[in-house]
């Protein structure tokens, strides 16, 4: 499987990116770092995408039934040289159902994500699930 997107920007205006039918538009300038996401907080929401995704691929799997799902996400960014070095997360899932195996659906959501799984091989991730009737 490949992917492939596209993103384009002018000069003093932000950014946007271009995926199937949708545009993302993203901060490149200071006057729009309190509305707009930065790349880094791009980078975090398609893991909490992968994530979520994964919450939903794993309840047919699984078996369970859930009604939403929630996910908070928090990285540590070293300056020199500037790079995340430590994710955590907290993956909260509002069902019923008694039967969710959590300690499966974390293993799962960690071994079979892709952007997890990438993201893994640069720095730790550190994640918690807990279930709310």
């Amino acid at each position: 499987m490949k992917y492939s997107i596209s993103a384009s920007s002018t000069s003093k205006q932000n950014a946007a990116l271009h995926i199937k039918q949708s545009e993302i538009a993203f901060g490149t300038i200071a006057g729009s770092s309190d509305t707009l996401p930065n790349p880094a907080e791009l980078f975090l929401g398609s893991l909490a995408a992968c994530i979520l995704k994964n919450v939903e691929r794993f309840s047919d799997f699984m078996n369970f039934e859930y009604t939403s799902a929630e996910i908070k996400i928090s990285a540590t960014r070293l300056e020199k040289p500037p790079r995340i070095d430590e994710i955590n997360y907290e993956l909260i899932i509002n069902s019923q159902d008694k039967s969710i195996n959590l300690n499966l659906l974390k293993k799962n959501i960690e071994n079979f994500g892709t952007i997890f799984n990438t993201v893994l091989t640069s720095c730790t991730i550190n994640g918690k699930i807990k279930i709310v009737s």
